[in-house]
């Protein structure tokens, strides 16, 4: 049992120091070297458990993604499933390290299972949770018929990036009120027949 925790303290001080290296230097400049120093353990440990630095940052990113977004209940209005949708996607992001974001959204870029793991881990689950809102909203007769739910997620997300990333405004439901009003609505309507 004893050894257990250890190697589960290990683990866990392993794929932390690979993501506060991956956040400071980047995916490129990553090397298991220094996540070895940085977790105080040796190279040999580290590949005893992961072949590569690829498979080691899917690890940990998997492991500091957590849980998806969770599903939104069914509020009776596309809008509040949107809202709720979006409260829970600013719930998710407001953990998150910005520098860690970015360097994973560089990553991605260079290193297909990476960016595999991160679609499956992050977007596939909000895409789920805007789909749940469209159906219900179909069922609802809040929509026509179904709208891309894909879209609505990837522009949902992308504002809330944008928020977290860049403009440093704050990540707050007025804002939420606002992508729902001014975008989303207006989108999934005019995709669904509805204007």
């Amino acid at each position: 049992m004893a050894s257990e925790g250890r190697g589960a303290a290990r683990e866990n001080a392993i794929l932390s120091a690979t993501l506060e290296l991956l956040a400071e230097s980047g995916y490129d400049q990553l090397t298991i070297d220094a996540v070895a120093g940085r977790a105080h353990c040796s190279k040999a440990t580290i590949y005893r458990r992961w072949p590569g630095k690829a498979e080691l940052v899917v690890a940990a990113v998997r492991r500091h993604a957590g849980d998806p977004v969770p599903a939104v209940p069914d509020t009776g209005t596309l809008r509040g499933d949107l809202l709720a949708a979006l409260a829970a996607m600013r719930t998710s992001l407001a953990g998150q390290d910005a520098a860690l974001l970015l360097g994973l959204m560089l990553a991605v870029r260079r290193d297909p299972e990476l960016a595999s793991v991160v679609r499956n881990q992050v977007l596939d689950s909000k895409r789920q949770v805007f789909e749940a809102a469209v159906a219900q909203a179909v069922a609802h007769g809040d929509l026509a018929a179904p709208a891309d739910h894909a879209l609505a997620a990837e522009i949902g997300s992308a504002m809330l990036l944008s928020r977290l990333l860049l403009t440093g405004e704050p990540l707050d439901e007025t804002f939420s009120a606002h992508v729902v009003d001014a975008v989303l609505l207006p989108v999934l309507d005019a995709q669904s027949g509805r204007k």
